[in-house]
């Protein structure tokens, strides 16, 4: 099967080859003919499967039909996303597939500036790519029209749900033409998702590719019991001992990362920190420096869990578990992206059973649990960890290099 059996133009078909896209993933396949019809859509599909192109490209293609001759470029289009950096990745690659439609794509987002926002959207704009806080700023200055719309998109709505944007989502969407045509990607379906769905749309056509696999298989994930006082002097032991050139650290809260970036950096392995403290320029040299390679390690709070889109990652540490089990699925979903192997490790302890218990119910694999030699008494956790084989690596197809 190509992109042009799929209904789409030749126009965007066609190119799509010199980007590196010959077969259509699972998720464009079936949504890619749907959306092109003008139904609502809500999909379901994991992490690194082509979501973006998947509503991407039959928005594109619906919006260069539909252009109005000689009037004014005003939004038609509209991707909500729940991050800056997923709106910076998304507005990336829905700009490169509009290209050959001479379509104009604006990001709106916080963080930065609004006057260079303010003359992206006075140029003239087809797509808007935004954050709900920031695009709801514009529309209080009465610096977006949002009356042309045709098309919204909600990308990782779950995710939006659990920041709390839905008030946001409801008074955005209230100022939304009726008519018009509404799609819902997640990589989740929780009862949330699907209510949002009955609110937002018109009998949506339901997608869904992941089966009852929210994570792909591969990834494999390991779980190491440790002490608290010993996580930092553990997280150091297993990012030496794995040899991998990259590695994205998750952590709690903004004041532990930062504590576990200096702890890496004064060990001696290059590091880069991410939080909602970091100001936005702060954020993109730090995604730059680990997607370039000048840092190996980034450490992150869950504002990375969506948005950052590394295609050969090999490796995600859990050094805090996430505060819900689906914020793990987002987590990990940064590794084993595009059909390539991944590998998961959370550093835990005993206040973490009941979570590990959630979380496995949401996975695919079992959760192997692997003491770590030298690390002192082992947690309590309901599961009898086995010993690391010492010297060993128990990385399928990791790199070697980069050990530190």
């Amino acid at each position: 099967m190509s992109f042009s059996t799929l209904g789409l133009t030749s126009s965007l078909s066609l190119p799509l080859a010199r980007l590196g896209y010959e077969v259509p993933t699972p998720i464009q396949s079936r949504a890619i003919p749907i959306v092109l019809t003008g139904r609502d859509v809500l999909a379901r599909a994991q992490t690194g499967t082509g979501k973006t192109a998947a509503f991407g490209l039959p928005m594109i293609d619906r919006l260069v039909a539909s252009r109005p001759a000689g009037a004014r470029r005003i939004p038609r289009g509209l991707v909500l996303v729940p991050t800056r950096e997923l709106a910076v990745q998304v507005h990336s690659a829905i700009a490169t597939y509009a290209a050959p439609g001479s379509l104009r794509v604006a990001a709106i987002f916080g963080g930065v500036g609004m006057a260079p926002q303010i003359q992206s959207l006075k140029h003239g704009t087809d797509i808007v790519v935004a954050t709900p806080g920031r695009l709801i700023d514009h529309v209080q200055r009465r610096t977006i029209d949002l009356s042309a719309i045709e098309i919204l998109t909600l990308d990782e709505a779950d995710r939006m749900l659990d920041l709390g944007f839905l008030p946001a989502l409801r008074r955005i969407v209230g100022s939304l033409p009726r008519r018009r045509q509404t799609l819902l990607f997640s990589a989740t379906l929780s009862d949330a998702i699907v209510r949002l769905s009955a609110e937002f749309t018109g009998d949506a056509t339901r997608v869904d590719v992941s089966g009852e696999q929210a994570v792909p298989t591969a990834v494999t994930h390991h779980v190491h019991p440790v002490a608290a006082d010993q996580k930092r002097a553990a997280l150091t032991h297993v990012l030496r001992r794995e040899g991998t050139n990259q590695a994205l650290v998750f952590c709690k809260t903004k004041r532990g990362s930062d504590r576990v970036g200096q702890h890496l950096e004064q060990s001696g392995i290059k590091t880069a920190v991410i939080h909602g403290n970091k100001n936005q320029g702060a954020r993109t040299r730090a995604l730059g420096d680990f997607k370039t390679g000048r840092v190996n390690v980034l450490v992150a709070t869950d504002i990375a869990a969506r948005g950052l889109d590394i295609p050969q990652l090999p490796l995600v540490i859990n050094y805090d578990l996430p505060v819900v089990a689906e914020d793990y699925v987002h987590r990990v979903g940064r590794t084993g992206r595009a059909g390539r192997s991944g590998r998961a490790v959370s550093l835990v302890s005993a206040p973490d059973s009941q979570l590990l218990r959630e979380i496995q119910r949401l996975l695919p694999a079992q959760l192997q649990h692997v003491a770590i030699e030298g690390f002192g008494a082992e947690p309590r956790l309901g599961v009898r960890p086995r010993r690391e084989q010492p010297g060993r690596r128990r990385t399928p197809g990791s790199t070697r290099g980069a050990r530190r």
